[in-house]
């Protein structure tokens, strides 16, 4: 595994495809289990919180298991989903609330981390580290590019793209394609000030929990997330690929 690897972009008829989901760590891919593997470094044991339908929880159990550390994982009510399912097979405990929002199952993975002197990996992986992980791979991108997609849900790597692109002092457009809740809030705390000079939100149209099952030029697309950024792509368009869950 390199830890270092700055994921390829790749060209397809008019568009290009920026490759974060070719990264694989503890059988789990894409710039998050990058973040998660470099937060996970020297913890004892981690606690988490995610939504049902969210890979983050399974993202989390995944490096916990091949780190030989206890992991916790609070969520909401109901079903498990094919991500919790593998999360719970690799030993991770899956903590259920109802009610199931968000800003409660935050506030109790944090006590929670805090009773066992465990890691808090928070919740949409806000942190430092999701930042600047893809902030490095903001690079090689071609002078062709007349806009970046990415698919939003926390808003983190969108924000760590915003200041990679100003890194290098690329005035590129951003469509953000929002497919969770609003995240405006994150993005004005963590994403340069100047955030929405460059940057247009836009709601994917379809409810989050539920899945868009597609391939995009034979790459397998994450189904909450990237899936739904199929509609808004346009010729000359950079397509900034995530990741992808391992149950699809």
């Amino acid at each position: 595994m390199d830890l270092h690897m700055i994921c390829k972009i790749e060209k397809y008829n008019n568009n290009w495809v920026k490759r974060e989901d070719l990264f694989s760590i503890a059988g789990v891919n894409g710039g998050k289990a990058r973040s998660c593997w470099n937060l996970m470094q020297g913890a004892r044991g981690v606690v988490t919180a995610g939504s049902r339908k969210s890979p983050q929880i399974n993202i989390v159990a995944s490096i916990a298991k091949e780190l030989g550390i206890p992991c916790h994982a609070h969520t909401p009510c109901g079903e498990l989903g094919k991500e919790l399912l593998l999360a719970k097979s690799k030993g991770a405990n899956i903590i259920q609330h109802s009610p199931g929002y968000n800003p409660l199952l935050i506030r109790r993975a944090r006590k929670h981390a805090e009773e066992l002197g465990y890691l808090e990996i928070p919740f949409g992986m806000i942190s430092n580290t999701t930042i600047e992980e893809t902030r490095k791979q903001v690079v090689g991108i071609p002078k062709g590019v007349k806009r970046i997609v990415i698919s939003v849900g926390s808003g983190m790597s969108l924000a760590g793209l915003i200041w990679g692109l100003e890194d290098r002092g690329l005035g590129i457009p951003i469509l953000g394609v929002v497919v969770g809740r609003n995240p405006i809030g994150t993005l004005n705390q963590w994403a340069p000030f100047f955030w929405n000079r460059n940057v247009t939100l836009i709601p994917s149209g379809v409810d989050y929990h539920k899945e868009v099952h597609k391939t995009w030029n034979g790459i397998r697309l994450d189904p909450i997330y990237e899936a739904k950024c199929i509609p808004f792509l346009e010729d000359g368009d950079l397509f900034w690929i995530i990741g992808v869950r391992e149950s699809i």
